[in-house]
């Protein structure tokens, strides 16, 4: 087929990677503006441009896509289908049915659950126990298409966003190939996706990462796990932020009589014991503010912690 592949994460480097394998004509890539990054600001191409300028393809990159502009582009552009994978943008209902074979999106949740922009590490911080790809027809909504075609992935005990991430590139990258080889063929059937069972899956923020310590420990841990690698959780310790990369959830453990939230109650040489709203929460890979990211032990070697520190917005107990 010919395709217009409209992307720009890393996320959807893989499908567009996969349709060119299978002989797909790819005959634009749209991708989001470059965007200054680092000290110098240098401007950056998105991973989905990079890998467009690799295979020598077309590229277009509209600051906005209600554009009379970039609409007149897609519009010269002879193709079969447009494929969306995580472009950043609402498609408009112009460009929807533009093509004989509309809008096709590689969304990675297993719809009707988890609609919006961060579904993956929702799926890790709500604990859910299997995610996976739906390969989707777009419509005017918000991730409410019909559904053409699913994928399904079981976590592990220990998923996190990053880990679930490359899983789900993975298994939509192929899931979509083989979308578009049925979509041909007409044997797709279209199941409509009725209602959702869980909230919508909202962007991420640095702010979430800021652990509150009222929480159960097991909550926290499943939070730590889905916001790697980014935006990444955190806390305070002694007027420095605290990235907490890995911790093990112990809900059965209790707290001393008096024990705040955020209190370090157990030093061993590979963990950091920290009351929680429930339960305690055993912290085994830190980074402190300006140090590189390490396990427990070897953060222990370098910097002093002991039992009634606090760690957390509050700052040390009186």
């Amino acid at each position: 087929m010919r395709i217009i592949f409209m992307g720009t994460p890393d996320f959807s480097v893989g499908t567009l990677e996969a349709l060119i394998q299978a002989g797909h004509e790819i005959a634009l890539v749209v991708s989001q503006p470059d965007k200054p990054k680092g000290r110098g600001h240098e401007l950056t191409p998105t991973p989905v441009k990079e890998a467009a300028l690799r295979h020598n393809l077309n590229i277009y990159q509209p600051r906005r896509l209600r554009d009379e502009e970039a609409e007149a582009v897609l519009r010269d552009v002879r193709a079969d289908v447009i494929v969306v994978v995580a472009f950043g943008q609402i498609i408009p209902p112009s460009i929807l049915n533009m093509k004989p074979y509309g809008c096709i999106n590689v969304h990675a949740s297993l719809l009707p659950k988890y609609r919006g922009a961060a579904p993956i590490q929702w799926a890790v911080i709500d604990g859910e126990k299997e995610s996976g790809v739906t390969i989707m027809q777009m419509d005017e909504g918000l991730d409410t298409g019909d559904m053409l075609l699913k994928g399904v992935i079981p976590l592990e005990e220990k998923e996190t966003g990053g880990s679930l991430f490359d899983k789900l590139s993975a298994l939509g990258a192929s899931l979509c190939v083989e979308a578009l080889e049925k979509l041909e063929k007409g044997t797709l059937k279209p199941e409509k996706q009725g209602e959702t069972t869980t909230p919508y899956a909202k962007m991420l923020t640095k702010e979430m990462g800021d652990l509150d310590w009222t929480r159960p420990a097991e909550e926290l841990e499943r939070l730590i796990r889905g916001l790697n690698p980014w935006p990444g959780a955190y806390t305070r310790m002694e007027g420095k932020i605290l990235k907490l990369w890995a911790s093990d959830a112990d809900r059965d453990g209790e707290c001393p009589a008096g024990a705040a939230c955020g209190e370090i109650l157990k030093v061993e040489k590979d963990a950091v014991h920290v009351a929680c709203g429930s339960g305690l929460l055993k912290l085994t890979e830190l980074q402190l503010q300006g140090r590189k990211r390490m396990d427990a032990a070897a953060f222990l070697r370098g910097y002093r912690l002991e039992p009634g520190m606090r760690l957390g917005k509050n700052g040390p107990l009186e």
